[in-house]
This record gives C-alpha cells, structure tokens and sequence, in this order.
C-alpha cells in the first residue's frame, strides 16, 4: 500500500488532459484536429504535412506550441485561444473524485501544457470548480512546456511549491522525469503501465488510487 509514502505530501500537482478524466473520453482528439487546422493556415502546409509537424514538434520541443514557436516565431496566445475552442460535452461530473481530491491534506493544483482557461472549463465540466488552490497552464512557465525542467522550476516557485513534500500525477511518462529530480512522488495515471526509474506508482483509476492514501 502506498500510503505511508505519501504521508509527507503536502502539495499535490495534477496534469489535466487524460488525467483528472479518463483518455476512453478522447478529449484531445478535438483539439489535435484544431492544432493541425491552425498549423495548417499558420504556415501554408496541407493536411499530411501539418499533421507530421504537429507530432513532430511534440516529440521534439515538448508542445505543438513551442515548436511553432521557436521554429516559426508564431504569436502563443491566439494559438491557445483557438486549439481549446472545443465541445466538452463528453465530461461527465465525477463526485467520487471530488471527494477523493478533496480529501488530500495540503494545497492541490492543477498544471497543464494547455491553458489555465481551458483547463477551468475542463474542471468545471467534471464537477471539479473550486477544489483547487490554483490552476497554472503553459503561459505560466513563460509558454515553456513539461517536460522541461525549466517550466517546472517557473511554475513551483511561482506556486511556492516545496518538490520535497509534493507528488506529480501525470499521463505522459516523460513529464514525470523532471518532477522525479526535484525530489517528489510521481504516479503515471494512464491504461497501461511504465517501467521507469522516475516513475514511483502507476493506477488506471486516480480516484482508487487516492482513495488508498486517504482511507
């Protein structure tokens, strides 16, 4: 049972997009269709070839964004404006998780690579307003993505965020490497599990998950 390494944690951090809701609600599918549109016009290129570059500059630079960004200068904010303009009427309320999250003792906060009005129509969708004690996006790290270190370091000391007493939960693997250095518990919420060394716990169900640290 994990409890017992968690019961130093005070500061509780949670990705959004295929984290605080399950991937099976395919969320960002839509703004994946938005991002190749927006690549698309932004830089001349037909469908296949804005599709490759928005992978690639994934892969790469961390976000479509940062790629766009520092390959092409492109402006960030209409950019995030238009990729999260989607339907979240997929998301259901999740009270269980409510209470599960609620029950955390210390700050809880929500960083995303997405943006912070985008993630509060996510939260709001799943019944998760008001839960948390702050809600950072990408332009909060100066628009530098997880898994940058750098973002981290931004986004936790604008936070006041101790690594020492905090745990990162996170769906993509590579975003929990820098958390894992800055000394903090890593769970990789996703379908299938991980072996990494910077990964400490993995569960398919947060909310059973914290249900096993708060009894």
């Amino acid at each position: 049972m994990p409890a017992a390494e968690f019961a130093h944690v005070r500061a509780w951090v949670f990705d959004l997009d295929n984290t605080l809701y399950h991937p099976s609600v395919r969320l960002f599918d839509q703004i994946e269709v938005r991002m190749t549109a927006y690549v698309m016009e932004a830089l001349g290129v037909d469908k296949a070839e804005a599709d490759r570059l928005r992978v690639h500059y994934w892969r790469e630079h961390g976000t479509t964004l940062a790629g766009l960004m520092r390959e092409h200068d492109l402006d960030p904010d209409p950019y995030l404006v238009d990729v999260h303009d989607i339907s979240f009427d997929a998301l259901q309320p999740d009270a269980d998780l409510h209470a599960r999250i609620r029950a955390l003792p210390g700050r809880r906060i929500v960083y995303t690579n997405g943006s912070a009005p985008y993630a509060e129509r996510v939260l709001a969708a799943r019944g998760l307003s008001g839960l948390f004690d702050a809600i950072y996006g990408v332009e909060h790290a100066g628009y530098r993505p997880k898994p940058e270190h750098s973002a981290f370091e931004e986004v936790f000391t604008r936070d006041g965020l101790d690594p020492a007493v905090g745990a990162m939960f996170e769906d993509e693997p590579r975003n929990l490497a820098a958390p894992h250095a800055m000394g903090m518990k890593t769970v990789h919420v996703a379908p299938d599990p991980v072996e990494e060394p910077h990964i400490h716990h993995h569960t398919d169900d947060l909310s059973h998950f914290l249900t096993r640290l708060t009894g």
